[in-house]
């Protein structure tokens, strides 16, 4: 009897622990960009927030403008190993590790920002979170950034503009285009944007409207190709999660993170349209000259992303192949 009884309380405790939530730990948030004034920041706290109104015993912190003493690529090593739990992350900073994330700034891929969200949820989404989850990271967001040119020098239009400039896009596949247009190309993280422009080892760079505006770069060049119709370079900067933290989140958990992500992608969206015309008010307030690509000067860049940059991804795995496959399936 008395063993009957000891195998009955031990069923109990048993299906009580399978009933509490995860043992509650604190989530750190890093990431490179200014607190409350980056678009990425201000949408890493509507995220946070969302998921304490469900459930308040999920405790983060956010450690902005890399305040953790993580460098911006190396906070992959970090979520690989399960020693940082969240980060802000452009995903093209991974392609060292994981070549088929260059597929999150392929030129002539994204349209625009409703382009973008559409993919939310698409076989290309899901692709690309099974890459993520085989490399030790999670996806949680979905967050793109428009970006544009900037130059010390010159105005910069088609490809034929480009010829030797120092130039940064932020990720090698997208590089080799700009090389077959004659510049040459340095792969650095934003952060390092400014020094090197201030320094002279570069004299132009691609990146997001938010890191022209809250990096101020407007303050080392004077031309600004940006916004209109036609936007070359995009960007997956999503807030992403170690799989290992991911895997210990219980199904309830992973539901609410699941929703706060659609609301904090739902406010970044919002917030990418506005970021574009804070830079272009940005670049214009410096006295600086500010144009939009037309459509021949587009059209001249994805022909020549095509025939450089496009098979030069296809070319790196079976899984490359399908990704570029699958994002440009959906209009």
């Amino acid at each position: 009897m008395k063993s009957l009884i000891r195998l009955g309380a031990t069923a109990l405790v048993a299906a009580a622990a399978l009933a509490l939530p995860a043992v509650a730990q604190e989530i750190k948030i890093s990431h490179q960009f200014k607190a409350n004034t980056d678009g990425r920041d201000k949408a890493t706290r509507v995220f946070v927030a969302e998921v304490n109104k469900k459930d308040p015993g999920v405790k983060f912190r956010i450690y902005p403008g890399s305040s953790l003493n993580i460098k911006p690529a190396a906070q992959f090593d970090a979520l690989q190993s399960g020693t940082l739990e969240m980060a802000v992350f452009p995903i093209s900073y991974a392609v060292g590790k994981v070549p088929e994330f260059s597929i999150c700034i392929m030129p002539g891929t994204i349209t625009s920002i409703d382009h973008a969200m559409r993919l939310k949820g698409s076989a290309f989404h899901k692709k690309l979170q099974e890459i993520a989850g085989k490399n030790g990271v999670h996806i949680v967001t979905w967050w793109w950034t428009p970006g544009g040119f900037a130059s010390k020098d010159r105005e910069i239009g088609g490809p034929d503009t480009v010829k030797g400039e120092k130039m940064r896009a932020a990720d090698p596949t997208f590089e080799s285009m700009l090389k077959a247009a004659g510049s040459s190309v340095i792969n650095i993280p934003s952060t390092e944007i400014y020094p090197s422009l201030q320094s002279g080892v570069l004299t132009s760079t691609l990146t997001s409207a938010e890191t022209f505006v809250s990096m101020r770069i407007y303050e080392q060049t004077k031309f600004a190709t940006v916004g209109g119709d036609y936007t070359l370079w995009w960007l997956l900067q999503p807030l992403v999660m170690s799989k290992a933290a991911w895997d210990k989140l219980t199904p309830a958990q992973k539901k609410i993170f699941e929703e706060a992500a659609d609301k904090s992608d739902a406010y970044f969206a919002d917030g990418q349209r506005e970021a574009v015309t804070k830079m272009i008010e940005a670049y214009t307030k410096a006295g600086a000259k500010v144009r939009s690509l037309t459509k021949g000067e587009f059209n001249a860049w994805i022909d020549l992303a095509k025939k450089t940059s496009w098979p030069e991804f296809e070319a790196k795995s079976d899984e490359a192949k399908q990704l570029l496959q699958l994002i440009t399936s959906v209009k």
